[in-house]
């Protein structure tokens, strides 16, 4: 079977398991949540730690298993929140302490945030919903937009020494997607005010690209061409997710600025 084959039955199978997901919310979501920050600070841990490093014992791990089951266990935002925090300067103080860098606590905080982001998003409601289909079809249409129109215009590099194959054209194009498919989504949820929904989108889409950079360049880094081996043709979780989670929390910030910490999607999408 082709590569390109391996690749496409991938993303459709990884897309329907989401997207059932995502239509259940509650329990199965916040599961899918679970894995998703599990998996990353695990992919995280596999590229930055060096060959045989111990400094830390289990610590962050042990520290991130209490924090999937809260977050498992449907615990809010105020305990989530201070949590990651409490977390997050524990593993860095203990890595301070043990001079064994400081990698580990960026993992904790890149994987908890992930999680607690998407899982906060879409709470049980039909406005949570609605706020992680906005996302998925932003992120989403991005990255093939940029992906086609990068190719086809070519052009300047966007960040040739993070990564080579990104052009500003494809930025752009990525950009104008994910704003055109945003407004579709919320055209179709019946989401009252598009002009505000487009600049939601366009902030989402431009932190998408940042995100997918920043991933970028903890691989060079850290001399990996993928962060896993996880999916077929596609490399890594963090490889597939590092756009999203970054738009994720984007959307929970402004969410929650709009509404509340434990119901970020009701400010923007009163449906």
């Amino acid at each position: 079977m082709s590569n390109l084959r391996l690749r496409v039955i991938s993303a459709i199978v990884l897309a329907i398991i989401t997207l059932g997901l995502t239509w259940l919310g509650g329990l199965p979501f916040r599961l899918l949540c679970a894995v998703i920050a599990g998996v990353i600070f695990y992919e995280w841990t596999r590229m930055s730690r060096p060959a045989g490093a111990t400094g830390l014992a289990f610590l962050p791990e042990a520290l991130l298993v209490v924090f999937i089951g809260a977050l498992i266990g449907g615990l809010g935002a105020s305990w989530l929140l201070p949590f990651v925090v409490v977390m997050v300067a524990t593993t860095a103080i203990a890595a301070s302490v043990r001079k064994a860098g400081q990698w580990d606590a960026s993992g904790l905080a890149y994987a908890a945030v992930s999680g607690l982001s998407l899982a906060l998003l879409r709470d049980g409601d039909r406005s949570g919903l609605v706020a992680i289909l906005f996302l998925f079809a932003v992120v989403w249409a991005t990255d093939i937009f940029a992906y086609f129109v990068g190719r086809a215009v070519g052009g300047p590099k966007l960040a040739p020494a993070i990564s080579p194959g990104k052009t500003r054209s494809g930025a752009l194009g990525g950009a104008v997607g994910g704003v055109v498919a945003g407004l579709i989504l919320g055209a179709i949820a019946g989401v009252g005010n598009l002009v505000l929904l487009s600049l939601v989108a366009l902030v989402l889409s431009i932190v998408s690209q940042a995100g997918d950079l920043f991933e970028s360049w903890v691989k060079r880094r850290h001399g990996r061409k993928d962060s896993g081996t996880l999916i077929p043709g596609h490399g890594g979780v963090m490889d597939r997710v590092d756009g999203l989670v970054a738009a994720a929390f984007a959307l929970y910030v402004i969410g929650w600025i709009s509404a509340t910490a434990d119901h970020p999607a009701q400010g923007l999408f009163p449906v």
